[in-house]
């Protein structure tokens, strides 16, 4: 007894060589336009007809003349085969795609944004796109893009030269935060009037915070920081974990429990997010995909986690 014909288990060799038989009538011809020996495609089409149960061809006078099964399969087959041949085409494009993708791309940002926001968005990326590459550099100098040192940049200020491709992707606010438990010992909730009374971090040869504050009318020196470094990245860490109150940007913040803000009716600037390229980033696929994927991924960053 003949097996039910099964297109998820059967050889689709047999349903091409059955196409080539019914479009040449020939099993030698048929032969030929596949590429394959005559014993082969007749050993074929003999394996197709055990699974139908029916012959496909009977001989004619000059060509072989196609059964009421084989015309009943005709319509379908080619369909199957056409459908084969449009997947075929499809995963060689996706195949070119990934090979077009595949290379390194340098990014360079601050040393908290590459260590604190980038990995996420970068991990999610290398899911997506696993032919792409990174290399980070942290660092706040200008000069790695300009000296094509890297091939994407993240920064907090508007780039100004005009050889390169600059985006505004958001704006982060900053906050005064402190530990949670740090705080708590300190036995009292700092108010304008008492800043001085507590620990703070702030830079150490950079006059930034100092400035900051002369700006809002208090008045220090760098001694008012009881912590100092000018690295930004040991300065968020210093606040968390009890060193004294710093500045954080408020996104980050809301991803770390340990903090909570100090004065938090007092308005800071906002940190300005930048991406910014060379021209080049209109030739290059790779480069546009991560370009596209930090400009979303930076912009969504910032506007999430809500306050608890």
């Amino acid at each position: 007894m003949a097996t039910a014909f099964d297109p998820n288990s059967a050889d689709w060799n047999l349903l091409r060589a059955l196409g080539a038989v019914l479009a040449q009538g020939s099993l030698t011809q048929a032969a030929r336009r596949l590429g394959t020996s005559q014993p082969t495609l007749s050993r074929q089409i003999a394996a197709l007809e055990a699974l139908l149960g029916a012959p496909l061809f009977e001989r004619g006078a000059r060509r072989l003349v196609p059964t009421a099964a084989a015309l009943a399969l005709a319509e379908p087959a080619a369909r199957m085969l056409a459908a084969a041949q449009a997947m075929a085409l499809a995963a060689d494009t996706a195949r070119q795609q990934a090979d077009d993708l595949a290379g390194t791309v340098r990014l360079t940002a601050s040393e908290v944004v590459s260590s604190q926001v980038l990995p996420g968005l970068l991990a999610a990326l290398a899911r997506q796109h696993p032919t792409i590459q990174i290399e980070l550099v942290p660092s706040d100098a200008l000069s790695d893009l300009l000296a094509h040192e890297a091939d994407i940049a993240v920064r907090m200020l508007r780039p100004t030269q005009g050889s390169l491709i600059t985006r505004h992707i958001a704006d982060w606010p900053l906050g005064l935060y402190a530990r949670r438990t740090w705080l708590a010992q300190a036995g009292a909730v700092p108010t304008a009037e008492t800043l001085a009374h507590f620990r703070w971090v702030g830079f150490d040869q950079s006059t930034q915070m100092i400035d900051g504050f002369r700006a809002a009318g208090v008045e220090v020196d760098r001694r008012f920081f009881a912590f100092r470094s000018d690295h930004q990245i040991v300065n968020l860490e210093a606040v968390r974990q009890g060193l004294g109150i710093g500045v954080v940007m408020q996104p980050l913040a809301r991803r770390l429990p340990e903090l909570v803000p100090v004065l938090p009716g007092l308005v800071l600037p906002v940190l300005p997010v930048w991406l910014t390229a060379h021209r080049e980033l209109r030739a290059s696929r790779r480069l546009r995909v991560v370009w596209d994927w930090l400009a979303q991924g930076l912009a969504d960053w910032g506007a999430g986690p809500a306050d608890a």
